[in-house]
């Protein structure tokens, strides 16, 4: 009688066996291979408990630190500076009414002393009757009165608020937003060229709240006007060829659109100027300057880099004649947290913060306002392709949430850093360089609509490609 044969593959050494079921994974293993895989088990567990451990114990240090809170510094300088304004006015107001009291009670002095000199005269010469000394009686009853009842002064609070008023909001974790990897062209697209349903290397774009597209049209040393869903542009600025006369651009690579007042501020790269455009009529506002980027921020100032003097400079509006201040590099060329190399394409922030895409450092640099130095928030690690790297960098903005995009132009993709972190991720782009509806070829200029659509000035493709928010 032949024995039953109840052996089966063992899932470590793959040889028959008498094995034994693990009831979390359902496989089978022989006694030696089932005793390891326990240990195995166990030492996970053990290390699932110590992150645990320490989980806790991170919890237990921000208990004890919750007076070290990142917002503490802000709502510390929002009160000084509250407090500041505060005096300042009660300073103020003191001023103004004792500086009107004074001039009253002098005038008050002044009818008094003329009464002491008439009721003088009169005692000295003994001329007095009823009549009189009912005259001296009701009109020091009178300056009795104005004295004890003073100008009509009184304190007006005004209806706006007088500080700027802070809370604290708790929002839930924030919402990466994310886009569809198709793209749509929406300028361009036909091809390098200079008619007006084609583009020549797009450097930079700017997307109104019509969705209107405006266009540093580089090598076709123009400024265009796409309007939403138009099937060519209009050239608002340049397209007289390249040239160095008013009115001709030449390899305009960045641009400020005032709707308003139909400005048009340009970075007139090839001819080192800075030129704005008004009504058709131009005015060099800065000359002799490598200008590749300009901004203006909230309060009027300009900031315009240079990319042969390695810096970035901010003028205040209408004081272009001058050298304009230093707010990032401006210390020579190289990769020290002082400097830059090739600053391209800037972002300013709400306070006054200059991100710049570093090019040949393959970094986005921070400089706080003030700051000697800046701090890298993107890249820095070598030219390459990795998530902590980027290759030759152009276009860079930063959302409400501080996040902050790259045009990463050497590896054909767009990407999003948080500041902090170690690396990036890829929001768009990323598949090759190609002129597929999923590729891009040199990505240079970002820009975003009020919805959230991503814009990418497609540099080599000579096509703008919008990529659709996913809700």
């Amino acid at each position: 009688m032949a024995m039953a044969n109840n052996k089966t593959q063992c899932f470590t050494c793959n040889k028959e066996k008498i094995t034994y079921p693990c009831e979390g994974c359902s496989k089978r293993f022989c006694l030696i291979h089932l005793t390891e895989h326990q240990q195995i088990l166990n030492q996970e567990l053990n290390h699932i408990i110590n992150d645990y451990d320490q989980f806790k114990q991170t919890i237990n240090e921000q208990k004890q630190n919750l007076q070290n809170h990142s917002l503490i510094e802000q709502i510390d300088e929002w009160e000084r500076n509250s407090i500041e304004i505060i005096r300042q006015k009660a300073q103020d107001c003191r001023k103004s009414l004792i500086e009107s009291s004074q001039t009253f009670i002098n005038e008050i002095e002044m009818k008094f002393d003329d009464l002491s000199e008439q009721i003088k005269q009169i005692y000295n010469k003994n001329e007095f009757n009823e009549i009189n000394l009912e005259y001296l009686t009701n009109q020091l009853i009178e300056i009795t009165q104005e004295l004890n009842n003073p100008l009509n002064i009184f304190i007006q609070q005004g209806s706006q608020p007088f500080i700027s008023d802070i809370s604290i909001i708790l929002s839930k974790k924030p919402k990466w937003n994310k886009w569809k990897q198709d793209a749509i062209t929406v300028a361009g697209g036909n091809g390098k060229g200079p008619e007006l349903n084609q583009l020549n290397r797009p450097a930079e774009i700017f997307i109104d709240e019509k969705k209107n597209i405006f266009i540093a049209d580089q090598d076709n040393h123009r400024i265009v006007e796409w309007k939403y869903d138009a099937k060519e542009g209009q050239i608002i600025a340049g397209g007289n060829g390249q040239g160095i006369r008013m009115d001709q651009l030449n390899c305009p690579t960045d641009m400020i659109v005032d709707q308003q007042t139909h400005s048009i501020i340009i970075a007139d790269w090839k001819n080192r100027r800075v030129i704005q455009w008004l009504n058709q009529k131009q005015q060099i506002l800065i000359e002799n300057i490598h200008c590749y980027s300009l901004i203006m921020d909230k309060h009027g100032f300009l900031y315009v880099s240079d990319e042969k003097k390695n810096e970035v400079r901010r003028w205040k509006m209408g004081e272009y004649n001058n050298e304009g201040i230093v707010v990032a590099g401006g210390n020579g060329k190289g990769d020290q947290l002082n400097r830059l190399s090739f600053p391209g394409f800037i972002f300013v922030d709400e306070d006054q913060s200059v991100y710049v895409s570093d090019r040949d450092n393959h970094r986005v640099m921070k400089w706080r306002k003030d700051a000697r130095e800046g701090i890298v928030v993107a890249g820095g690690n070598g030219q390459g392709a990795n998530l902590n790297q980027l290759f030759f960098l152009e276009g860079v903005i930063v959302d409400h949430l501080g996040q902050i995009y790259v045009a990463d132009l050497g590896n054909h993709r767009i990407m999003r850093w948080c500041e902090g972190k170690k690396e990036g991720e890829i929001v768009v782009g990323g598949n090759g360089e190609g002129n597929q509806s999923n590729q891009l070829n040199s990505p240079t200029g970002l820009s975003f609509d009020d919805e959230g659509n991503l814009y990418v000035a497609d540099y080599r493709n000579h096509r703008i490609q919008k990529f659709g928010i996913t809700l």
